[in-house]
């Protein structure tokens, strides 16, 4: 076994038995590459991905391949999601180089951590034949090596880089028609979401649509919203037996999805549909969440409360074995009810992708529609699928089990604990609340020493964190206030967002660090901009800051908020997808945020039929007491509600009806 035995994370387990004499990152692994004058490979993946399994299969495996790398190399693994400060710089000098990335991420570095090469996925002689080349080249041209490397790290330190910008533009609802306008080439009309394949469902550009379409009145937008949510949900990479969503699709229709399943996406989609029913309440979004919360309690979830990172795409060497079925092993599980449900399932003979005779179950059409061709009432048939689910999952159970990355990272974890707050929000079910109240305890008690967040629960090391732990940790614990008025969730709201001004604050760039100024200083500290699959840090912070400004009356945190959308508004226009979340802190600005006060003995009687309207732009803050500025010299014998915008509060309110008058008003205005 290598160094990596003794590694905590899954991923670096799974390879402490190559030849490769791997080290995880470290000073013993950096000195070693110094003091040899060896060039470093840093291979960077994580434990669900499909294509780091097959090069290490085909490459790292291989004792010829492990002896190359051993001879002229020190071998560093990392692990992205516990690392993902190291993955950002490489990831950067992959897309400078090839103007692409992904993982597997394997980067050729100078021994002072420079880099000279980086790619993804290589197929074995290709890797060997590049090894080979790099080697020499680093002997016979130290020199060309050492000035390349220069200037593809000066490259990496300008890249997703702004400026700071002084002048507070006039925000309007122009600026928000030319995102929009901008963006529109990108949608999929006919199956949802953007591009063609593969497809990713990126939650947190949806959220923004939604709330746009509302706000702006846009029909147009609607429309694209709700018909990516149905195929999203309709589609493969859903998980129709056992709830919760794959990380991407490799096809333009949803069908066939890359089957890891991340906690990041769920607990952003959980997000996602519980605040679309409350915008148009459906019946299919309220069942989505309900199944995904459900899958990951059961799948995810630790006794302690935690959740975990995420489960393996392949079981048994293969990719998708747990999930897919051949039709004859339905028709012996099922018997009589196979037939249904193979059409409603749209299983074949055949097989219904790639893989000769498998199955991946989709959905297609209207129910109603679908019962009428069948020639049975509509309500008779979704009672024998869901009976033939329960029986499908319950025999798939017995399978052997994709791998479980059994990480617990902060900043995921306050992905989760954000959507179940939704999901509490929206539909009022005690269980969510139950677990997000668990969540945020284990948090708290587990992941928090003197104030600072750790990234890892029980990691090898140092408990260091980024950016992004502090910022969704603090987004969840707002959310958590707003659903139970309990201001403990401020408090450490508070304290986190001090300290993440404290140690990853920029006042030169008017932008956070991704890293904390106490941390390991690697070849470039940089902040995170763009918006990906996980909104970007600095656009959850900013929002952040702006709600906490809002409630604490903190004028520090607001213009820290105001900075960051000066920097980053020159850029939104440009390409929609990569700014969503920045563009929602937009929408606050152009439309202002409904600062909804509920106070009095009924407070959370009022607070639960308050949220059952749509408002997209309010923070909800009350109780039965509170110390928060703008509840204080306002509680009375009976429940009122105040409703404030930009420093001045309407008249209280006695019933919500008359509270939503006052911010249908203010939104018209």
């Amino acid at each position: 076994m290598n160094r990596l035995a003794n590694s905590t994370s899954p991923y670096l387990l799974q390879h402490a038995n190559n030849p490769v004499n791997w080290y995880p990152w470290g000073t013993e692994a950096l000195q070693k590459a110094k003091d040899e004058n060896k060039l470093i490979i840093v291979s960077i993946g994580y434990s669900a991905c499909h294509w780091c399994h097959v090069m290490e299969h085909e490459s790292f495996e291989d004792k010829d391949v492990a002896a190359v790398m051993n001879e002229y190399f020190i071998c560093i693994k990392v692990d992205r999601e516990e690392r993902p400060d190291v993955d950002q710089i490489y990831m950067s000098a992959v897309q400078l180089i090839s103007g692409r990335g992904g993982w597997p991420l394997n980067c050729i570095c100078l021994p002072d951590q420079r880099p000279i090469y980086a790619g993804t996925y290589f197929r074995k002689n290709d890797w060997t034949s590049l090894l080979f080349n790099l080697a020499d080249y680093y002997k016979q041209k130290p020199e060309d090596a050492n000035e390349y490397a220069t200037r593809l790290t000066e490259g990496i330190q300008k890249y997703e880089s702004i400026g700071f910008v002084e002048t507070e533009p006039d925000y309007t609802k122009t600026d928000l028609e030319t995102i929009v306008s901008n963006w529109k080439k990108y949608f999929d009309k006919t199956e949802g979401g953007m591009g063609t394949a593969p497809k990713f469902p990126m939650p947190n550009n949806w959220q923004f649509l939604i709330r746009y379409a509302y706000l702006m009145q846009d029909e147009e937008i609607a429309g694209l919203a709700k018909l990516t949510l149905l195929k999203l949900a309709y589609g493969g990479i859903y998980d129709h037996l056992g709830g919760g969503f794959a990380r991407y699709s490799v096809d333009g229709l949803w069908h066939v999805p890359h089957f890891e399943k991340m906690l990041y996406d769920n607990g952003q989609l959980i997000s996602l549909y519980s605040e679309a029913y409350t915008w148009q309440p459906d019946e299919l979004y309220k069942q989505t969440v309900a199944d995904t919360i459900e899958f990951a309690a059961r799948e995810l979830l630790s006794a302690e409360g935690g959740f975990y990172s995420a489960l393996d795409a392949d079981s048994e060497g293969v990719e998708g074995k747990f999930y897919i079925f051949d039709k004859e092993e339905v028709q012996a599980v099922l018997g009589a009810e196979a037939e249904l449900f193979c059409i409603y399932y749209h299983l074949t003979d055949e097989g219904n992708w790639e893989e000769e005779q498998t199955n991946i179950p989709f959905k297609r059409g209207n129910d109603a529609d679908l019962a009428e061709a069948i020639g049975i009432p509509v309500d008779e048939m979704l009672e024998s699928v869901a009976a033939s689910r329960k029986k499908l999952f319950e025999y798939r159970s017995k399978r052997i089990r994709p791998g479980l990355d059994n990480k617990i990272l902060a900043s995921w974890n306050g992905l989760m604990l954000k959507g179940l707050c939704e999901a509490y929000r929206s539909f009022n079910k005690v269980e969510y609340l139950t677990i997000a109240l668990k969540n945020a305890k284990f948090i708290v008690d587990n992941l928090v020493v003197d104030g600072r967040i750790g990234r890892v629960h029980n990691s090898d090391g140092q408990a260091v964190a980024f950016l992004d732990d502090y910022a969704n940790v603090v987004d969840a614990f707002i959310a958590l206030y707003e659903v139970t008025f309990d201001e403990q969730w401020l408090e450490f709201a508070v304290e986190f967002t001090d300290n993440a001004i404290a140690h990853y604050y920029d006042k030169a760039s008017g932008m956070f660090f991704f890293t904390a100024d106490d941390d390991e200083q690697l070849i470039a500290r940089k902040s995170e901009i763009m918006d990906g699959v996980i909104p970007a840090s600095n656009s959850v912070m900013a929002r952040n800051l702006k709600r906490l400004g809002l409630l604490f009356d903190n004028e520090h945190y607001s213009e820290i908020s105001a900075q960051q959308l000066r920097n980053i508004m020159p850029h939104l226009a440009k390409y929609g997808s990569a700014y969503s979340n920045w563009s929602m802190l937009l929408l606050d600005e152009v439309f202002g945020t409904n600062e909804v006060a509920i106070i009095g003995t009924d407070a959370e009687a009022f607070r639960l039929e308050m949220e059952k309207n749509y408002v997209p732009n309010k923070i909800i803050l009350g109780g039965k007491k509170g110390s928060l500025p703008l509840l204080r010299d306002k509680f009375s014998n009976q429940t009122q509600v105040f409703i404030c915008k930009d420093k001045t509060c309407g008249l209280p309110a006695n019933n919500i009806p008359d509270a939503l008058k006052q911010i249908e008003a203010g939104n018209i205005n």
